[in-house]
């Protein structure tokens, strides 16, 4: 019987589409759902009969384990507990996207244990799983509204080269599914970069979108720095924490970031390019720093997702992050060991600024011993 084919570009309610679609996973059915990379086949994870209809639909050879699509990074962690802080980072950084990270899964208190044992046999063969965040917007749509996680895999054959286009899905599986959802070609019409990942090191095991110098980046440390206006206060924290970092894993400034560690700032009201203050300018030149150079940005979402650790002036700083990102609260602190504030030399003498920048190189200290262990561990990531 063919499937039944719903364009939704074309759809006029698609919250309609997307509670079709998961009555039919729920219902123990196959979908198969857009994503950015290719048509993916997929079964509710809940569902041994469903998962088991996915091994007959794809004719994979016994051994090769399925991924889990889940809603989003921060859901991860309940399903891995454990994950090492190089998976937190990737997780965080590459999702949604084109990549699938495959983590150890031996955590006995993980969402994974809680799945049939048919689908687990299935999805952690071997003391491993893979996981994956679709960026699409249906697809996140269909999987926010699931119960539990989907069993995901290309909509083609085993063997068989990649359904981009509804098209092909229905070619390649038609028979076996009961809803195509049809989004048009994919983005990028390749597969999603497969990333194994044991503790502190990373091995890619199919370069599909995402490349191994890109992930390479991706999985540096980054501390970011938050003030007001990004024109004091926080880009001297930047320099003085790339000086005492690059003194930690011994490196020049340049090369920071080939060691793992990317140090950045930006303002909860900056304007975008405005160059720092000529006080804060004169100040970093007694340290043997050039600040000349910065320009202001804004606090933005992707500067808060990707940090590692979020270093505020103030308190008044933190609270604005917290409520903005909430997911980004066990990340945020405020510079000061002591918890006091760092206040804002704005329109004072050149004394102010001083006074400032020694109250942030003792925070700076502080928060560098804290991340040494993890800054050794960055510098030395490499593939497996």
């Amino acid at each position: 019987m063919p499937p039944l084919v719903i364009d939704i570009r074309n759809a006029e309610d698609a919250r309609d589409v997307v509670h079709r679609a998961v009555q039919a996973l729920a219902e123990g059915q196959l979908v198969a759902l857009p994503t950015e990379t290719v048509y993916g086949l997929a079964a509710s994870a809940c569902r041994a009969d469903a998962v088991d209809r996915l091994v007959r639909a794809k004719g994979r050879p016994t051994g090769q384990p399925f991924a889990l699509a889940i809603k989003s990074a921060d859901e991860a962690a309940d399903f891995v507990p454990d994950l090492s802080p190089l998976a937190r980072r990737l997780a965080r950084r590459c999702w949604p996207g084109p990549v699938t990270l495959v983590v150890d899964n031996q955590h006995k208190d993980g969402l994974t244990e809680q799945l049939p044992k048919r689908v687990r046999e299935l999805v952690v063969p071997n003391g491993t799983i893979g996981l994956r965040v679709p960026a699409n917007e249906m697809s996140q749509d269909v999987l926010r509204m699931m119960t539990g996680p989907i069993v995901l895999t290309s909509a083609n054959r085993s063997g068989s080269p990649d359904s981009v286009t509804a098209e092909e899905v229905v070619r390649e599986v038609g028979d076996e599914v009961a809803i195509v959802l049809d989004d048009g070609p994919c983005r990028y019409g390749q597969p999603s970069s497969v990333v194994r990942i044991k503790d502190n090191h990373f091995e890619v095991l199919r370069e599909g979108v995402v490349g191994e110098a890109t992930l390479r980046r991706l999985a540096n440390v980054i501390v970011l720095f938050v003030c007001t206006g990004n024109t004091c206060r926080s880009p001297m924290a930047e320099l003085l924490m790339r000086a005492k970092l690059a003194e930690c894993v011994g490196c020049s400034l340049d090369d920071l970031e080939e060691h793992g560690v990317v140090v950045m700032s930006a303002g909860v009201a900056a304007a975008p390019g405005c160059p720092p203050s000529s006080e804060a300018v004169a100040v970093m030149r007694e340290y043997d720093l050039d600040l000349s150079r910065h320009e202001a940005q804004p606090l933005t979402d992707q500067l808060v997702r990707h940090a590692d650790l979020v270093l505020t002036m103030t308190h008044s700083h933190m609270q604005s992050i917290v409520e903005r990102w909430p997911s980004a609260v066990d990340r945020t602190r405020v510079l000061m060991p002591d918890r006091a504030d760092v206040c804002d030399p704005i329109g004072q003498p050149i004394g102010a600024y001083r006074h400032c920048a020694a109250q942030i190189i003792e925070g700076v200290k502080h928060h560098a011993s804290q991340l040494k262990h993890e800054l050794y561990q960055a510098s030395k990531t490499n593939r497996l």
